[in-house]
């Protein structure tokens, strides 16, 4: 598997545990500079790569009236701020070319989001940045299926992906997580996340808006790394219940410590498996 550069961490096989987190949405400058704050200081607890996850418009939202964010200028901004004032690499997603360039200059990670993971112009122009790409792997996408986004990416020279994985539709409403997908995923050659938060969604169960089920997250999460994962992607919030964005499936902050305690477990198990596998 190849290793990923991500400003000063690296990402793969035999590396430490990556951490993607931060609130769905910016909800505002302070708000997203407390929350990376906090994020940054508790990772470091944890000797585990960070990375700061904020999207400057949610531009899926199921509904019109849906807060969707500061917009893609005033966002940056913010995203910038973070990366420099606390000195970790930062992470949004992206919805068109022009945002892929605009993007790439302040964000180490621009993000093809998994309901754009078959739009070829995208993620061409993503490629050609030269950024780091995570791409988000379509709900309605079989994990083998992945290969061609990831042929995109790199026909432009670009060999910097990272892939996701974030659950994939299971009737109306609904999402089931298949644990194969990620070795099956990892089997193209790039290191793969699982997005913990998102893959407990219920999509438009709400009518208006996304429901979840938070509390199968430490379930899944735990499932994925055992899997082989090579980070976990969790949204996460100071005060779920009042988030902007997916407030039925975020993470407390207060709830964190305790779950990274226990990844990091998992985690260190299974490289000692793999280690000791490699030796034999």
């Amino acid at each position: 598997m190849k290793s990923v550069k991500v400003k000063d961490l690296i990402i793969g096989k035999g590396r430490p545990l990556t951490f993607i987190s931060g609130p769905c949405v910016i909800e505002s400058e302070e708000h997203t500079l407390r929350s990376a704050e906090y994020l940054k200081n508790l990772s470091s607890r944890f000797n585990m790569n960070f990375i700061f996850k904020s999207s400057y418009d949610k531009a899926n939202r199921s509904s019109v009236n849906s807060y969707r964010g500061p917009g893609v200028e005033q966002g940056l901004k913010i995203l910038e701020k973070v990366k420099l004032e606390f000195d970790i690499p930062v992470f949004t997603d992206v919805h068109s070319s022009e945002e892929a360039a605009m993007a790439a200059e302040v964000c180490d990670v621009i993000q093809i989001p998994a309901f754009l993971s078959r739009q070829t112009d995208l993620l061409l122009d993503a490629g050609k940045t030269g950024a780091v790409i995570n791409i988000k792997k379509g709900q309605f996408m079989a994990p083998w299926d992945i290969v061609h986004a990831i042929e995109k990416i790199r026909s432009t020279g670009n060999e910097n992906i990272l892939l996701t994985d974030r659950g994939t539709s299971f009737g109306y409403n609904n999402l089931v997580s298949d644990m194969r997908a990620i070795p099956i995923m990892q089997s193209f050659g790039f290191p793969v996340f699982f997005d913990a938060t998102h893959s407990v969604q219920l999509p438009g169960g709400q009518g208006h808006q996304s429901g979840g089920q938070r509390g199968f997250v430490p379930v899944l999460a735990r499932a994925a790394i055992a899997a082989g994962c090579n980070g976990i992607y969790a949204e996460s919030h100071p005060e779920p219940t009042l988030a902007k964005s997916d407030a039925a499936t975020v993470l407390h902050f207060e709830d964190l410590p305790r779950l990274l305690k226990e990844w990091i477990k998992i985690y260190e198990v299974v490289q000692e498996e793999e280690l000791c596998t490699v030796c034999q």
